[in-house]
């Protein structure tokens, strides 16, 4: 195993594998999160009623064409911004996003979800991906979401220098079953944005950008037609793939994913971040402290720094 290997960590005992290539320069520090996406919309009111009513999110703010919603505690997880008919996805995709995914606490959440979507007649895909299991949704305008919850890491396995992944069929009545007696009554304290999932172009490109020059671990890329990117050994905070065939980027007046937020702990690792990106040949916009990025198929990154006094846990 090479020695920028991430040890898969098992408790207070040995390591029982090692996965993952570090970038050759700067690399994102493991204990980064993620922040809110922003979400260009349709229609404002339509988005709000389905990520309140199916979501389980709380609205925290609404003003103008803009709407945040997020976690009970305050956590926010998706802001919405409205472009009146702004056009819908569609089957086919787009260069982009692909899916955002909302992180639950705690499997007994995600049996109380999936619970719910099943008396609400909700249509939804599933799987077992080994790491994590997953639901997965569209919202009225075709923008992809999983909601999911992890499996403890000491139950990650690894083979061959990357960790173990799959898309297997998830067992819905034992997860059903963690659920116990009590209901769904919306995302409960503690739920984050675990990881955004983008269509690209190019997975040789999408790791020149993701990997080399921003700084992401990889540890998943023997998946058919994707990459699977992260920091601290978590399973992904990145997925990328290349299954949107002949898909054209985002337009300016697409229903789209308008950037997502990599949140660091100081203004050091932003900086960082940043000067490697510039490093590479790719352009960095200064926005006060943020730095802000778009990748060869025009996704926008924003790196900012926490917010102060802010310690919600990372995912993973």
């Amino acid at each position: 195993m090479k020695d920028d290997a991430i040890s898969l960590a098992t408790g207070d005992r040995e390591p029982k594998a090692a996965y993952g290539i570090a970038p050759p320069g700067y690399r994102l520090p493991g204990d980064l999160r993620l922040g809110p996406v922003r979400l260009q919309v349709a229609d404002l009111s339509r988005s709000i009623d389905f990520y309140s009513d199916v979501l389980g999110l709380a609205l925290l703010d609404r003003g103008g064409n803009i709407a945040r919603m997020g976690a009970p505690d305050g956590t926010q997880l998706v802001e919405l911004h409205e472009l009146r008919d702004a056009k819908h996805v569609g089957a086919r995709g787009r260069l982009g996003l692909y899916h955002f995914a909302i992180l639950l606490p705690d499997r007994a959440s995600l049996g109380r979800f999936v619970a719910y979507l099943g008396e609400a007649g909700v249509r939804a895909g599933a799987a077992d991906h080994l790491v994590s299991e997953a639901i997965y949704l569209n919202d009225p305008d075709g923008l992809g979401i999983e909601v999911y919850a992890d499996r403890p890491r000491d139950e990650w396995l690894a083979s061959g220098g990357q960790l173990r992944m799959a898309t297997d069929p998830l067992d819905l009545e034992d997860l059903t079953r963690a659920a116990g007696a009590e209901p769904w009554t919306g995302v409960p304290a503690g739920t984050t944005m675990g990881h955004v999932h983008l269509h690209v172009g190019d997975l040789g490109e999408a790791r020149e950008f993701y990997h080399r020059a921003l700084g992401f671990d990889a540890v998943v890329w023997g998946y058919p037609g994707a990459l699977f990117l992260s920091a601290g050994g978590y399973h992904h905070h990145l997925g990328l793939n290349t299954w949107a065939r002949g898909a054209q980027p985002a337009r300016h007046d697409d229903a789209r994913l308008l950037e997502w937020v990599l949140l660091l702990p100081e203004q050091e690792e932003v900086d960082g971040a940043a000067d490697s990106l510039r490093a590479s040949g790719y352009d960095v916009v200064e926005e006060g402290d943020d730095r802000i990025a778009t990748d060869p198929w025009g996704t926008t990154l924003r790196i900012a720094t926490a917010p102060a006094g802010d310690q919600r846990a990372r995912t993973g």
